[in-house]
């Protein structure tokens, strides 16, 4: 660090951590594990091993990115590549995770598990409105005040969260439904429990959310008085450390919750209702509702993160636009829209652009973690990016719905050939591509006569 720099506390690191790790936790890193566990049975450490690998540290990787790169967002991680596609990538990535899927969807998650089972079938519609009207005025108060993210985040909301969960997690260690050894486990958890786990954890999509995540925690670092480049990279990487540490010994005690419910149950089809079931047997009605408040708390987080994170980064990006509040009110009304219009059919497009997105984010991960060796060319990212993006776009393509396949010129064909690369069944066919474009770069620059223009 800079002598310069205010050194920060270990209360101040735990607060940050806190911060972070609430604005990753969302419903989904509850559910997930959960699901898993039922399916893993007795294999559910090596399941739950390989899951917090992908699923927290992909995350961690991409912090670690962000402050290793001497990145002040993830606009200026992705013009790396070229400013043409770090708008094109920033904008696309911001507005997946944020408005048009992330955003509604905590509120309808939140909805659906902690309010339905309450309410008649005739009146779902009026209180889901009311509701989420609630629920995102909520999130627009605490957006429209960045500068208290730390403590409304990171002191109040997550505490409150880590409480109501840590609740459920004390009884079921205390009180087991019954022993997980010699429990059977179900489909690819019988045979690569390890491989399954680490899928999953990897279709969290938290890699994506890291990179949205970190110009507010570069942010707040610096309203903490560390400015210089090397004390927010020590300071960024040992707030992610601290935050997934956390989220791998909570994935850990989630599926172990997962495994032990098949005691008392039949698998679920999902997570949440698992879930669900587990805090009833506990706790009959009340754990229904605590199940309803943790998850409620868990997506307000995630929102209000968001929010700011989307907020932050446009107004940034296009400083002769809009200042941050007016974005944030925009983006907050029109995710509270859209969780009341049509919401899945918004879904089934958002999802494969998610899947268009992770291959480039995680490559762009990787190059800047070892850009140093390359001096950050443009050249290796280039090449890198445009190899990731081909295999990228088949695998965005795999996830449209089957009229729209149809309706491509060539598809079929496109789609054989993709199928003969390596992983390209698991979704991950890009990591060779990625490889060789990387490796194409590398040689491209020695053949240029090394590293022409340092971008860092």
């Amino acid at each position: 660090m800079d002598r310069l720099d205010r050194k920060l506390t270990t209360k101040e690191y735990v607060f940050l951590a806190s911060m972070l790790f609430g604005m990753f936790f969302g419903a989904g890193n509850v559910i997930f594990p959960v699901h898993m566990g039922q399916l893993a049975g007795g294999n559910l450490w090596p399941a739950a091993i390989g899951f917090c690998i992908t699923g927290a540290g992909l995350p961690l990787l991409g912090v670690a990115a962000m402050g290793v790169s001497k990145s002040e967002g993830l606009f200026d991680m992705s013009s790396k590549v070229g400013k043409a596609f770090g708008y094109f990538f920033t904008c696309a990535l911001y507005l997946t995770i944020g408005p048009l899927f992330a955003i509604p969807r905590t509120a309808t998650v939140s909805y659906q598990v902690g309010v339905a089972s309450f309410v008649p079938e005739d009146k779902q519609s009026l209180i889901l409105f009311l509701f989420s009207l609630l629920f995102f005025c909520a999130v627009l108060f605490f957006a429209l005040r960045p500068s208290n993210i730390l403590t409304w985040i990171g002191k109040i909301l997550n505490p409150i969260f880590l409480i109501f969960l840590g609740i459920l997690l004390v009884a079921i260690i205390v009180k087991p439904m019954g022993p997980v050894t010699g429990l059977a486990p179900t489909g690819d958890y019988a045979t690569k429990s390890f491989a399954t786990g680490l899928l999953e954890g990897y279709n969290t999509m938290d890699g994506l959310a890291a990179l949205a995540f970190g110009i507010i925690l570069i942010e707040q670092i610096r309203r903490m008085g560390v400015k210089s480049p090397t004390g927010l990279t020590s300071t960024t990487i040992k707030a992610g450390v601290l935050s997934v540490v956390l989220m791998a010994v909570i994935y850990g005690l989630l599926t172990y919750a997962g495994a032990q419910s098949i005691n008392v149950m039949a698998p679920t089809e999902e997570g949440g209702s698992a879930f669900n079931a587990i805090a009833r047997h506990y706790f009959g009605t009340f754990g229904s509702v605590l199940m309803g408040m943790m998850i409620t708390f868990a997506c307000l987080k995630t929102a209000i993160g968001l929010v700011q994170s989307c907020g932050e980064t446009f107004s940034e990006m296009f400083p002769g636009t809009l200042k941050y509040k007016p974005y944030a009110i925009g983006f907050t009304v029109f995710s509270f829209a859209l969780a009341n219009m049509g919401l899945e059919r918004i879904i089934t497009f958002a999802v494969p652009v998610l899947v268009l997105l992770y291959p480039m984010s995680f490559v762009l991960v990787i190059l800047c973690l070892a850009g140093r060796t390359f001096g950050y060319e443009k050249k290796v990212f280039a090449t890198a990016m445009a190899f990731t993006a081909v295999s990228a776009v088949c695998d965005m393509v795999r996830a449209l719905p089957a009229d729209v396949q149809e309706i491509l010129p060539g598809w079929n064909t496109v789609n054989e050939l993709y199928a003969m690369i390596p992983l390209s069944s698991f979704g991950m066919g890009w990591m060779i591509p990625a490889a060789v474009g990387t490796a194409a770069g590398l040689v491209w620059l020695a053949l240029a006569g090394g590293r022409s223009v340092k971008q860092a």
